[in-house]
Parts: C-alpha cells; sequence; structure tokens
C-alpha cells in the first residue's frame, strides 16, 4: 500500500487545491496515468500517479486547498516509497482556511466524512464514482432523478440516461481522459496499442491532424470542450481574472527570492547564425510547412548540449552547496496569454534531435497555454530557457528561476555587418545571454558555456 500525495509542482509551490478527482475507489490505475487535477497559483495542473495499484480511499475532498506532501489517497497493492523531503508539509495560504488550519494543527489532512469515501455524496447526491461514469458518459447530472436512499442518483439512473453506446473501441484510461478532454471521438482514431488498443500517442497525433482542418471545424470542437469540462484552465471570467492575479503574486514571489539569494551574474555573446540558417534551409526542403523546424529547434539543442558538456551550470544550489543534475531537463519559459508564466520542462533534452525538440517545445506551448500541462512537466527543470526573439528582442538577460543556478536567454536572429577573414559581410546573428549563480560558478565557467553554444551552432549536422 502507497499513498498518493499533494505532489510539489516547482519550487515556488507550497500548496496546491485539490480541484478534481479523476479516478474514485476500487479504479486501478498505473503508474503515469492522471488521476486528479491541482490547481496552483499558476494553472491547473494534471497530475499522475507514481505507483500501479487499485486506488484505495480518498483522503482529501475534492475542492480543499492542502500543503505540498499531504496524503491524498491510499493505492492499494503498491509499494510504498520513501517519503521526499520536498513533500514536508508547510504554511497553508488563505483559500479554504477551515481545511487548512485543521491541517496546520493536526499535521493531517482535512478530514473527510466518517462514512467511506465510495459512499461518499456530493451536493447534487452523487458519489465521486457516478459523477466519474457520468463524465465519461457525458450525463448531466443535476437533470437526473436519484432513484437511491434520500434520493440519491446511482450507478444505474446514470447508465440509463446515458446515450446509446457507440462502437466499443479498445483504449486505454488514460487515452480515453486525454480524449474527452481534447474533443477527440475514439472510434474515428487509429490505435497502435496491442491488438489495435489506442493509446495516448494516438489520442494526440488525431489532435494534431484535427489542428490542420479548417478554422470553423476547429471553433466547433473548442466551443464542445469548454461545454464539457469546466476544469479547463484557460480563465475567461472573474475566476481567470483571480488566477492572473494569484500567478502575477507567485512570479513576483520567486523573482523577489531569486534577486535577493542569488548573487547573479551575466554574460553576454553574438554568434554567427549563418550556418545554422543554411542548415536549416536545407532540413525545410521539401518538408510541408507543419513539419519544418524555426531557429528556436536548434537554439535549445545547443543550449542543452552545451549543458552537458558544461555540467557545472546544470543542477541546484542546495544546502549551500551545488548539487548536479542526474539530467538536461530544459525549462521553457512560456508566456501566457493571459499574463504570466509558466516554464514547463523538456526532460533530457540533450539526447532528443532538433525536430523532436520542436514538436515537444510545440507541444508544451499549447498545452500550458490551455491550461493542460502534466505535473511531471512542471517539475525537475536543470535549467530554464527563456528566448524571446519572436518578439523582436535582441537582448534578454533573465533571472535565475531557484534552485536553478542559471538561465540562458536567446534573442532574435538579426541581420547585422560580420567580417570574416578580413572582409565584411552581412550576415544572420543571434545574441546569447546567460545569468548566472556566482555562488555555483564563476565568470570563466559561464563564458565556456557561450562559446560551445557558439560552436555547436556553427555544425547543427553533427547532432
Amino acid at each position: 500500500m502507497a499513498e498518493f500525495t499533494m505532489p510539489s509542482l516547482g519550487a515556488d509551490m507550497d500548496e496546491g487545491l485539490l480541484q478534481e478527482w479523476l479516478v474514485g475507489p476500487g479504479d486501478r490505475v498505473h503508474k503515469g496515468d492522471v488521476v486528479a487535477v491541482v490547481e496552483t497559483d499558476k494553472a491547473a495542473i494534471e497530475v499522475e500517479c507514481f505507483e500501479s495499484g487499485t486506488v484505495g480511499r480518498l483522503l482529501v475532498r475534492a475542492g480543499t486547498r492542502v500543503p505540498v506532501g499531504t496524503p491524498l489517497a491510499v493505492i492499494e497493492g503498491a509499494t510504498p516509497r520513501e517519503p521526499r523531503s520536498a513533500q514536508k508539509p508547510v504554511a497553508t495560504g488563505s483559500r479554504d482556511k477551515h481545511a487548512t488550519h485543521a491541517a496546520r494543527t493536526s499535521g493531517s489532512p482535512p478530514p473527510l466524512p466518517q462514512k467511506p469515501a465510495a459512499e461518499a455524496t456530493s451536493a447534487i447526491g452523487a458519489g465521486p464514482l457516478v459523477r466519474h461514469l457520468a463524465l465519461q458518459r457525458g450525463v448531466d447530472l443535476t437533470a437526473l432523478h436519484g432513484t437511491g436512499p434520500g434520493g440519491r442518483i446511482t450507478r444505474a439512473d446514470v447508465e440509463r440516461a446515458a446515450p446509446a453506446p457507440g462502437p466499443r473501441v479498445r483504449a486505454t484510461p488514460y487515452a480515453r481522459h486525454l480524449a474527452r478532454d481534447l474533443g477527440i471521438d475514439l472510434t474515428t482514431v487509429r490505435g497502435t496499442g496491442d491488438g489495435g488498443a489506442v493509446r495516448a500517442a494516438d489520442v494526440r497525433t488525431a489532435t494534431r491532424a484535427r489542428v490542420e482542418r479548417p478554422e470553423p471545424e476547429r471553433a466547433g470542437a473548442r466551443g464542445r470542450e469548454g461545454e464539457q469540462h469546466g476544469h479547463v484552465a484557460v480563465p475567461t471570467d472573474s475566476a481567470g481574472e483571480h488566477r492572473t492575479d494569484a500567478m502575477r503574486r507567485a512570479v513576483a514571489e520567486l523573482m523577489s527570492r531569486s534577486k535577493r539569494e542569488i548573487p547573479h551574474y551575466y554574460l553576454s555573446t553574438t554568434i554567427d547564425f549563418s550556418a545554422a540558417e543554411e542548415w536549416l534551409r536545407r532540413f525545410n526542403r521539401d518538408r510541408p510547412l507543419s513539419d519544418r523546424l524555426v531557429p528556436a529547434a536548434l537554439l535549445l539543442k545547443a543550449a542543452a548540449t552545451a549543458a552537458r558538456e558544461v555540467p557545472s551550470l546544470n543542477g541546484y544550489w542546495q544546502h549551500d552547496q551545488f548539487v548536479a543534475g542526474s539530467a538536461v531537463n530544459l525549462g521553457v519559459a512560456v508566456s501566457l496569454r493571459q499574463g504570466g508564466l509558466l516554464a514547463p520542462v523538456i526532460h533530457d533534452a540533450d539526447t532528443l534531435s532538433p525536430d523532436v525538440l520542436m514538436a515537444g517545445l510545440k507541444d508544451l506551448v499549447q498545452r500550458a497555454r490551455r491550461g493542460r500541462l502534466r505535473g511531471s512537466e512542471m517539475s525537475g527543470a536543470t535549467l530554464t530557457v527563456t528566448n524571446l526573439g519572436d518578439q523582436g528582442v535582441e537582448t534578454v538577460f533573465g533571472v535565475i528561476h531557484p534552485p536553478q543556478v542559471a538561465l540562458v536567454g536567446f534573442g532574435a536572429v538579426v541581420e547585422r555587418p560580420w567580417a570574416v577573414g578580413g572582409m565584411l559581410g552581412v550576415r544572420p546573428v543571434v545574441t546569447a545571454t546567460l545569468a548566472a549563480d556566482h555562488r555555483a560558478t564563476d565568470g570563466a565557467v559561464g563564458a565556456r558555456y557561450l562559446t560551445a553554444i557558439g560552436r555547436l551552432l556553427q555544425k547543427p549536422e553533427e547532432w
């Protein structure tokens, strides 16, 4: 038996609001399955289970704010994990004050009703399993008349109200959940799993194909998504304004901490981008527009590979010493349309080809702006990259994201006079900057890192 706990979804996260359960007692879950939606100050994030087993008890009610590390559910049949230091409960905020006060004073999660979690009912008289079933079948619970004890809505009520089932499609639970969120009809998706089962990757492929369809059709699909799933995180109302304010406060607190605690030093260099641009031209030749690479893909690849060569800038400053990252996990700063920033993570970025990096970047940016990131994509960054080139900025000096020790910035690729071999010409150039923690490294290390980026961009064909 193991506990599923409130995860830490960033160094600046002390607590989270359990917004929604996607599973109920008795559900079988596997490692990596999305089981809940957690709201932080920055976004609503889907969190995965790190064990395989059967959901036993749900320990915290949806709508409750609890500290990081608070047990949320019991996973039966799973091997318990050692508690992580990052999961220690800490002081809570103002929302759901009653529940958080209980957590602070007792060291335990806010209590649920004494009856079993499976029997817990919502304000409309339906337990979590019934609500989960209703969500799956597209049934509006508020329109049902419950036939259970005290008018409670039962599974049979939902099944009677559900539309006649279509053709049975074999699919993983996560693929079903993802398809529902993205408005994808599973019967139209070609499965590549065992026995033709639809996997999450198949759903994403179908989603990308849909994106290429005419705009009116996509607009209709987005409307359906909004109707069916109230926890889509793109704010459009007063709740969205509250989220924006909370995100601004979270960013302000983290950046203030960074500038207060980290002695930054800054370096800058201008890099000849003509070799990279020529490689991009050859790579993109004869490719459809949707598959072409942009300079950002090469810049990310160069930043990740250089971090592998200069590992002193890839890691964390913890307990008064540098702790090297076990992999190169790039955090990528993404500005949200409603304001604020997120930095989702591309794991093992140095091992990915530029086109895979490009696909990962596009996917992360789209989902970050739609509020559909997963917990594993919000933690583990060892180095962050910010690129404001698409907004015409030539140079950006960033602020380090604690506890990381460096941040890389790239500006726009612009044409400038450039002398080579005594001859003056016009070449595309890009300015790369580094903000680094002077406790962890000195300027000489930072200089080696920027030099490595410049060298790598001269021979992208060797990656």
